[in-house]
């Protein structure tokens, strides 16, 4: 039975005195037992964070991070870094991270097997454009980032890696795909893993879906039976519309 894992993507928002703010809200309602929850502020928060959250059951994690150990990388930020900021997860590949700023197929592989290598958790994101899905080019599109991001991948790596299913026209467009619609591309990147490892390894992995996720619509896409949570974006930076949403039950 895989575990749910609600994340919240504060993405460029919120000082870190605002994050603090936002966990002690966070912390002051009971967390909901059976859903994994995990933050990931900006890097320069992460400390702060990771501070509110020690002794609580919320997990901590980063926006990305850099392939090499250390080095000549000005702006980089390691997996070792991470790690002893005490981070779990870390979300690599995300379609802001690939339109601004050249993320490739090939390098969401490098930084998934450098955040394994470290001990970190993957939460490699995939999506098509609005383009895509009317043209029909769904399911080809997306199975060849899966394909590409879990390439050379260890099959005992593959149930710690985490997949975010956000098609690119539902994220912060206030517009979401249905729960129907994102577990049938759900179901297909499953058959995808299958297909590169094995059904058992498939069946073990969270994939979550993404673009628009609120309390009023959460629940739909947590009924679906291959959605195993949600990477959620401008409903966590309030911490009522956060606790809404991984409440669903």
């Amino acid at each position: 039975m895989r575990k749910p894992i609600i994340a919240g993507n504060w993405k460029m928002y919120k000082t870190h005195l605002e994050a603090k703010d936002l966990v002690k809200e966070l912390k002051e309602k009971a967390l909901p037992a059976g859903v994994e929850v995990v933050l990931c502020p900006p890097f320069t928060a992460l400390a702060t964070v990771g501070e509110e959250l020690a002794g609580t059951e919320i997990g901590l994690g980063a926006q990305d991070l850099f392939w090499e150990e250390e080095g000549a990388y000005t702006g980089e930020v390691s997996p070792a870094m991470l790690r002893e900021l005490g981070c779990a997860y870390v979300i690599i590949g995300h379609s802001e991270r690939r339109q601004y700023f050249g993320e490739t197929d090939e390098s969401v592989n490098k930084k998934a097997k450098a955040a394994l290598r470290h001990g970190l958790k993957p939460i490699i994101c995939v999506g098509e454009s609005l383009a895509q899905r009317e043209a029909g080019e769904t399911n080809q599109f997306v199975a060849g980032q899966m394909e590409k991001a879990l390439a050379g991948l260890a099959p005992e790596e593959i149930p710690q890696v985490v997949i975010a299913y956000e098609p690119i026209w539902a994220i912060g467009t206030g517009r979401s795909s249905s729960g129907a619609d994102a577990n049938q591309v759900i179901g297909m990147i499953r058959q995808t893993i299958a297909n590169q490892f094995q059904p058992a390894l498939a069946d073990q992995v969270r994939i979550q879906y993404g673009g628009s996720v609120k309390p009023n619509n959460i629940k739909e896409f947590m009924d679906q039976p291959e959605i195993d949570g949600a990477l959620v974006g401008g409903a966590s930076l309030k911490a009522a519309d956060f606790y809404g949403i991984i409440s669903y039950q």
